[in-house]
């Protein structure tokens, strides 16, 4: 099952005639999962071709204003067209106090059931979200002293492709037999040979694994969440010029990023998070470069689509 990862918004605190507020989707089977959700994130998922109903969960770093301030208008909105679909708010600390402190944005008072997931201050490895076949872990991140977490969303590990020509030569009939050695259970043939479905699987298949690490310098919780990822999307609000301005705000550079993307073994580096001190990313794609060949400026609205079959199966 592919899985699209597209970035709403990549500009650092103030918006540019070429870039957005902080915000990024992830789709997949048709659902959507937001993270962050700065001021004009509506438009931008309607520019994206992605709908209001289908978000399951928003998730939010931080508090502060350009990673979060669209997120009232965007429970309005839900509210005004009726939605009945549950959905998840997972936030930091404050973040329920801030939405009942604006008209409309209340959960409580919403027209749908709210699940409100609000961080503890001493936030350590943690699930923030889970489905039947995906979790989403939240992690502690370094931003100037702020409160401020990022996420991996991970696929879970499938089972390995189903071998029928060899389920039969070890005599397991075709029927409910066969579903059982998929699921994983040991299956008894009629002339009581017991088949274990390591017998009949191949190798486990592992899922994707995307990291939103924003609003941070480099840090053990972001490396953690970054670790062997399949998209890597890190703050790079600035190039080697300003390292000191990085370190003063709680930011990273972009070479830090490439830095932190290369030791853990990501697999592809999307730069974010971009100052407009730089209306042209190619000096900070330049930099990150010089340590990850592949690295690239996000582009936003453009869907990355990531695919498990495309992984090793032992990787």
């Amino acid at each position: 099952m592919k899985t699209d990862v597209i970035p709403l918004g990549t500009a650092s605190a103030v918006p540019t005639d070429e870039r957005h507020l902080s915000a990024l989707a992830i789709k997949r089977k048709g659902r959507v999962l937001l993270f962050d959700c700065g001021e004009g994130t509506q438009y931008r998922l309607r520019e994206a071709g992605l709908s209001w109903a289908r978000i399951d969960a928003l998730f939010v770093t931080h508090l502060h204003g350009d990673h979060c301030y669209g997120l009232p208008g965007l429970l309005s909105t839900m509210d005004l067209q009726q939605r009945t679909d549950p959905v998840t708010l997972v936030l930091p600390p404050g973040g329920l106090a801030m939405l009942r402190a604006v008209p409309g944005a209340a959960p409580d008072r919403l027209s749908f059931p709210v699940e409100l997931v609000e961080a503890d201050a001493a936030l350590g490895e943690g699930v923030a979200y889970e489905a039947n076949e995906f979790v989403v872990e939240a992690r502690r991140l370094e931003h100037r002293g702020d409160f401020a977490m990022g996420f991996r969303f991970e696929e879970r590990t499938r089972p390995g492709r189903f071998d029928p020509a060899r389920a039969r030569a070890l005599g397991v009939p075709e029927g409910p037999a066969f579903g059982r050695l998929q699921n994983g259970s040991p299956v008894t043939t009629p002339d009581g040979t017991t088949v274990h479905p390591t017998q009949v699987l191949g190798p486990p298949r592992p899922g994707i694994a995307v990291a939103y690490v924003t609003d941070t310098r480099p840090c053990d919780g972001g490396r953690a969440l970054a670790a062997e990822a399949d998209l890597l999307y890190h703050d790079a609000t600035f190039a080697d010029e300003h390292a000191a301005r990085a370190r003063e705000t709680g930011h990273s550079t972009a070479r830090e990023a490439a830095t932190v993307a290369r030791d853990v073994g990501a697999q592809r580096l999307l730069l974010g998070h971009l100052s407009a001190r730089y209306p042209d990313p190619t000096p900070l794609v330049q930099e990150a470069r010089q340590v990850v060949p592949g690295a690239e400026a996000a582009e936003e609205l453009r869907h990355y689509t990531l695919d498990p079959r495309d992984k090793a199966p032992d990787r």
